[in-house]
């Protein structure tokens, strides 16, 4: 598959992809609602940042104990299942009056039980998709999730002008249930991956064969510490700038989509590696600026200019793709996204602490330094040669059906 004309002919690529956008446009307003919300509540930088961020944390724990579920659980009734509970616990975040220890609590749980999606979906866009054409699957994904948080956050940014947080809150709901609607009616109801029992010692199985390779490890921080990093910086955009926190929300989308656009469609096979610490530094570089606190259009041109670095990831998927073997790909994903997601979390964590200190714009430039810092660290690591994803013996909890 070389266009998207080629992968919407895909069975069921179409659906996935309506079930994946619509699934962040959710997401998008009910977290600048929330983090709103709170911030209004509590006037903590660092409370609206874990309100926003927060169910990333337990991600972490999803990928200590339910991986093992990504594999084993029907595509699609695992889809709609994730998005109805989204749907219910948005709703209840709405209710006038949740104190914000309730309301950090509902978030967390949603992070744990979205723990295992990144694995569904993306192990299910492995099959829909030929592994050629994975890397352009991802890329149009990715964009979709660019163009969603554009009209998510412009949305919500504008629904917050007219309507209370509580209110777009449960507007949020109504997008997850609608995600769910579409993936029950769209996908194909296809068996489960992998066959055995699902367990805390298949997930811990799975991560320690797949942490093994010193090459996926170098891929997995280079997924997670960066970026996590980088998100911090966005994390602070509300304090930075409360009443136009939503502009630079929506340009940082409309770079990170410009930025999959190139990667996926633009960039040549053979550039993908060397450019892979170039763009990580892009991530970053821009952020330093933050710290003369430039105007707003300024600001939102530098967050745009930033977030094309974001295909960065896009990059080292593709490489981790080719060093994971057929039968632990839905797992590999699955960490690769709930360490991502994790990370965010403490990246945005440690972005609302330092701004506890110093100025917002001042904590975005210290976010980005450790950001430039491990790109750079990385960089030797990524110049190693790929080889042929080396052999895993897969346990019988592991085996394909």
């Amino acid at each position: 598959m070389r266009t998207y004309r080629e992968l919407f002919r895909a069975p069921e690529f179409t659906a996935l992809f309506a079930t994946v956008s619509v699934q962040v446009a959710a997401q998008t307003v009910s977290g600048i609602a929330l983090a709103t919300l709170v911030y209004g509540a509590t006037g903590s930088p660092l409370l609206s940042a874990l309100s926003m961020f927060g169910a990333s944390f337990a991600q972490v724990v999803g990928a200590a104990t339910l991986l093992s579920f990504a594999d084993r659980l029907p595509p699609r009734a695992a889809l709609a299942g994730l998005a109805l509970f989204t749907a219910l616990t948005t709703a209840l975040l709405a209710v006038p009056g949740l104190p914000v220890g309730a309301v950090l609590g509902v978030v967390l749980v949603q992070g744990l039980v979205a723990s295992i999606g990144g694995g569904v979906r993306f192990g299910l866009l492995s099959e829909i998709v030929s592994s050629e054409g994975y890397l352009l699957g991802r890329s149009l994904l990715n964009m979709s999730v660019g163009a969603m948080q554009i009209a998510g956050f412009a949305g919500g940014g504008l629904l917050l002008a007219v309507a209370t947080p509580s209110a777009v809150l449960l507007g949020g709901a109504g997008l997850s249930l609608l995600a769910a609607i579409v993936a029950r009616l769209g996908l194909s109801a296809r068996p489960a991956r992998t066959s055995g029992r699902a367990s805390v010692r298949a997930t811990w199985r799975g991560n320690r064969e797949l942490l093994s390779s010193p090459a996926r490890r170098a891929v997995y921080i280079g997924l997670w510490v960066p970026n996590g990093l980088i998100v911090g910086c966005e994390a602070l955009f509300v304090p930075y700038s409360p009443q136009a926190a939503g502009a630079l929300f929506v340009a940082a989308a409309m770079g990170m989509l410009a930025g999959d656009a190139f990667a996926g469609r633009l960039l040549p096979a053979r550039w993908r590696r060397p450019l892979t610490t170039p763009v990580q530094l892009l991530l970053a570089v821009p952020y330093l600026a933050f710290a003369l606190h430039p105007p707003l259009w300024a600001a939102a041109g530098l967050a745009a200019v930033a977030s094309v670095g974001y295909c960065g990831s896009l990059l080292l998927q593709d490489r981790l793709v080719e060093l994971t073997p057929p039968e632990l790909r839905g797992h590999s994903l699955g960490l690769h996204s709930s360490g991502m997601f994790t990370m965010q979390a403490v990246g945005a964590t440690v972005a609302g602490a330092v701004a506890q200190l110093m100025p917002a714009g001042r904590a975005m430039a210290v976010m980005a330094v450790a950001s430039i810092a491990v790109s750079l660290l990385l960089a030797r690591a990524y110049r190693a040669p790929v080889t042929t994803s080396p052999a895993v013996s897969p346990s019988p909890a592991a085996s394909r059906t």
